[in-house]
């Protein structure tokens, strides 16, 4: 499994920034190794972002993602102690799940 989010969310009124970064290689599929072998495509397709178990973001990217991606949004109707979660699921089938409390 992979290595845990860097998750932050901080509050300004009833809005909050969300900040997450994302452990993950992010192979394209198309890069070659020393050998000259294709390095097999590694890459998170599904994000999904949730405030207290609601969902409010939902992501479906590709392969042209950077290594070990970082994702930013705002989300309205917060207050402080609530819950954000963010889930990836990669083209493989791993997947992590990550929490954050609104501070």
């Amino acid at each position: 499994m992979a290595d845990p989010m860097r998750i932050r969310a901080q509050l300004a009124g009833d809005k909050a920034t969300v900040r997450v970064l994302m452990a993950h290689e992010m192979e394209t599929g198309q890069r070659k190794d020393p050998t000259g072998k294709v390095i097999p495509a590694w890459y998170i397709q599904d994000v999904i972002a949730t405030h207290n178990g609601k969902t409010v973001l939902t992501a479906h990217w590709g392969p042209a993602v950077s290594k070990n991606p970082f994702t930013q949004f705002t989300i309205k109707g917060v207050k402080a102690g609530d819950k954000i979660a963010l889930t990836w699921k990669d083209n493989k089938g791993d997947s992590r799940t990550d929490e954050a409390t609104v501070a």
